[in-house]
């Protein structure tokens, strides 16, 4: 199994490791061959080694689950590192805001049509999220994904997810900085304004 798994965080540069769908990965996880132990997510088939984490990410994560679990409606759902089904894909994003579930997620994950927002908090970890998570969830058809860029200080929104096409992407980026308010919207509607410095910490 370990010749499957790639620790590069850049996709485009992977080649010749098998690649598995995520019906193939669920079952890996099933027969015990990949566990809760194993520091991996999915993405466009190949098996990731996940990022470690530092102090300023963690910090920054932990205040923001905060900030937006205080302002998000009722009944949206917020999870932490939880995972997401995509078509080719199952990542774990620091953050994404999901619709309500009957079974509150406990027999299968949220699809793209349940995820109102995601977030990746981003240090070491920019340049994959720009590139790699940028396609993949664009290619999802996920209406709204910020990146909370650490070393620039500054929150990059992506909208107007292009879908599965031949080169994914956002057709609309906006950069939030210090001293500018950050709509915090689902389904279309601003549920918050927020202010980046307290985002950013």
């Amino acid at each position: 199994m370990t010749s499957t798994v790639k620790q590069l965080p850049l996709l485009a540069t992977i080649a010749g490791f098998r690649r598995f769908s995520v019906a193939e990965y669920h079952r890996l996880c099933e027969i015990g061959l990949l566990t809760e132990d194993d520091d991996i997510e999915l993405l466009e088939g190949y098996l990731i080694n996940k990022m470690s984490r530092n102090p300023p990410h963690d910090g920054v994560l932990s205040d923001l689950a905060e900030i937006l679990g205080a302002q998000r409606p009722h009944d949206w759902r917020i999870r932490s590192q939880c995972a997401i089904t995509l078509p080719d894909s199952e990542p774990e994003p620091d953050l994404a805001l999901v619709r309500p579930d009957p079974d509150r997620y406990r027999n299968r994950h949220p699809y793209p049509a349940d995820v109102g927002l995601v977030i990746e908090v981003s240090d070491s970890s920019l340049e994959g999220d720009r590139q790699d998570k940028c396609r993949i969830y664009a290619r999802a058809g996920l209406v709204r994904y910020w990146i909370v860029n650490i070393p620039d200080r500054q929150i990059e929104v992506y909208e107007q997810p292009s879908g599965p096409t031949a080169a994914p992407a956002y057709a609309l980026r906006t950069d939030y900085r210090h001293g500018d308010n950050l709509p915090f919207i689902l389904d279309g509607t601003i549920v918050a304004t927020l202010a980046v410095q307290d985002l950013l910490g």
